[in-house]
């Protein structure tokens, strides 16, 4: 009868591994797995020898998948099921790795367990907390939909999902909403088309979640003038108003203030280069420049 002492022997082949792989150092444990995956390597796949290298390996590098799993002892989830969830993660890495590559075993499984634990909050994680009661009315809602399709072989309505599960058309209609609390959407993800929008569940916006406002900018433009307008002189501001509020001609302007159309030209050429450097340079020392100019048109 074959021993778990000679198995151990059989698998090691002359190496040295400690009987408590999980106590080791981890520069301890990177050397000694750079060592059993050759000898893994040397090992068919299926035997005892095999197995029981194996599953040193995935004991001397558990410290890699709490290493990994501390970076997110913030979520909620218990820290033993992202620890469980890694240690899936390092068991693939380690049935993939190939050491004749050259590549340190913790450099390439480390990319496999995080993979993992991030998949596992995909699948299983709620974006916004909902009370549990809606969170398994969501699964029983998805699946009466599934069914329903099925036999009817359209889209079931919301009284007809109600009906199914025994449920008010209210009941119903909140499941939904709080079915849209499992997964967020970018605020960068593409715009879906008019057919996303209208199978989105009522209360929401579908993909459209904002456009863009051309008027933004223009709001931008007028809140940084109205203090360099201000600035300007009754006469200026009454002749920027008839130019640009009336629009009116400069002769119809000069007829109006009682001036000669090259000198409102000149004026309102003054005034817009005013505002235009005002604009581009934020400098209140404009003010005196323009005052100056101001007499000088006068």
């Amino acid at each position: 009868m074959t021993t778990g002492r000679t198995i151990r022997s059989r698998a090691l082949g002359g190496l040295s591994a400690p009987e408590r792989p999980t106590e080791v150092s981890t520069h301890e444990a990177r050397t000694l797995s750079a060592s059993l995956f050759e000898r893994l390597a040397e090992l068919d796949e299926g035997t005892p020898e095999h197995a029981y290298l194996r599953n040193t390996l995935i004991e001397l590098n558990l410290s890699l998948v709490k290493f990994a799993a501390r970076r997110f002892r913030t979520r909620p989830e218990p820290m033993e099921d992202i620890v469980q969830v890694g240690t899936i993660g390092l068991i693939k890495a380690i049935d993939r790795f190939d050491p004749g590559r050259g590549v340190d075993f913790s450099t390439f499984a480390l990319p496999t367990v995080v993979g993992e634990m991030k998949r596992f909050f995909r699948d299983t994680g709620w974006s916004v907390h909902v009370p549990r009661r809606m969170q398994e009315l969501r699964i029983d809602l998805a699946r009466a939909a599934d069914a329903l399709e099925q036999t009817s072989g359209h889209r079931p309505s919301r009284a007809e999902l109600a009906d199914r599960l025994h449920l008010s058309e209210a009941e119903v209609a909140e499941a939904e909403l709080a079915a849209n609390a499992y997964s967020a959407r970018s605020l960068d993800a593409p715009v879906g088309d008019a057919e996303d929008d209208a199978h989105a569940p009522e209360g929401t916006a579908g993909r459209r979640t904002a456009v863009t406002e051309p008027a933004y900018d223009l709001i931008d433009d007028l809140e940084s003038l109205q203090p360099l307008i201000a600035h300007l002189d009754d006469r200026d501001r009454e002749i920027l108003s008839l130019r640009f509020g009336q629009e009116l001609t400069q002769a119809e302007i000069g007829r109006r203030v009682h001036l000669s159309q090259m000198h409102v030209s000149r004026i309102l050429a003054r005034i817009l280069g005013e505002l235009r450097t005002g604009l581009l340079t934020d400098d209140t020392t404009a003010e005196g420049a323009g005052a100056a100019a101001g007499a000088a048109d006068r």
